[in-house]
């Protein structure tokens, strides 16, 4: 008989990579996650990691187990929403996590109307990067993250995640006044050779402005780095380079010192995440829903 709690411990493992990383994430020591793993090596009869540099990672035979996992951690996940459905309803706390902007544009208006439709619903909201939100709702540390595509981010038949789409913007270009190309219509590949200011590495934001830079043809060179995209219009008002910022982002910045120029190609796209068989739960279906309207009003809005 596999233990589930040792799928827990070989999940965290695989998308953590590192026996340290997984038993903080899980609130274990590490002397703990190896003995779990130890145990369901012998349950299973098998090896199921292997050394890689340092870290581990799955061999055949872990990955095997893995997608097992996945299956029978969202049928437990289907349980426990359908067993809170028809004891306790809609009475508890929710954890979300999101980034700052959706926080503002759709978390925030989703937590207003959810406190009047729905009263016995708390909901705690956690400011986290879209990267980091998905590996706290996997980690079990949140139940719901509002994230972003990214290069690395899981797919969307991840079979440990369900997603609901919620809205998508464009990324605008932001330059100096007087900069040589404000008065033009543009494509990304007229900033190459520019210095550029933007998110640092890791931030998603970075990675889809590097890849757009990259489909142009270049490689941007980041002079200034800052995930405040506030901050990043105020360096390009002063001369320092120039920036692609997603344009919901720009409403909260001062833009008297820059123009705007939209840009073909890049956009942000953000989702709403629930460990997989968690989408059930009595009480995230509410919570689920609102965020829906909350962005169908935001891509109603002329700003989208």
């Amino acid at each position: 008989m596999i233990d589930t709690r040792r799928l827990r411990t070989l999940r965290a493992v695989a998308d953590h990579r590192t026996v340290t990383a997984a038993a903080a994430a899980l609130h274990l020591t590490p002397s703990a996650v190896s003995q779990q793993l130890v145990a369901l090596e012998h349950e299973v009869g098998h090896r199921l990691l292997e050394r890689d540099g340092r870290g581990v990672r799955l061999t055949s035979v872990g990955r095997i187990l893995l997608g097992h996992a996945n299956e029978v951690l969202a049928q437990l996940e289907r349980a426990g929403a359908d067993i809170a459905a028809y004891t306790t309803g809609t009475a508890g706390e929710v954890k979300v996590a999101s980034f700052a902007t959706a926080i503002g544009l759709v978390v925030a208006p989703a937590v207003g109307t959810l406190r009047d439709k729905e009263p016995g619903i708390q909901v705690r909201v956690l400011d986290a990067e879209g990267d980091q939100s998905l590996t706290m709702v996997l980690d079990g540390v949140v139940d719901v993250a509002v994230a972003v595509e990214y290069r690395g981010a899981p797919a969307e038949d991840d079979r440990r995640l369900s997603r609901i789409p919620l809205y998508s913007e464009p990324f605008d270009v932001v330059l100096p006044r007087g900069h040589a190309l404000a008065e033009n219509e543009m494509a990304v590949a007229d900033l190459a050779g520019e210095t550029w200011i933007g998110p640092y590495p890791g931030n998603p934001c970075h990675d889809v402005i590097a890849l757009a830079c990259e489909h142009a043809g270049f490689t941007p060179e980041f002079a200034h780095s800052s995930d405040d995209f506030s901050a990043v219009v105020a360096l390009a008002a002063a001369g320092a380079g120039v920036a692609m910022v997603p344009r919901l982002a720009l409403r909260a910045a001062d833009l008297s010192g820059v123009v705007i120029r939209p840009v073909p190609g890049p956009e942000r796209r953000v989702f709403a995440a629930v460990r997989r068989g968690a989408e059930r739960h009595p009480l995230l279906i509410p919570l689920l829903d609102t965020l829906q309207d909350a962005a169908t009003a935001l891509r109603q809005a002329p700003s989208l």
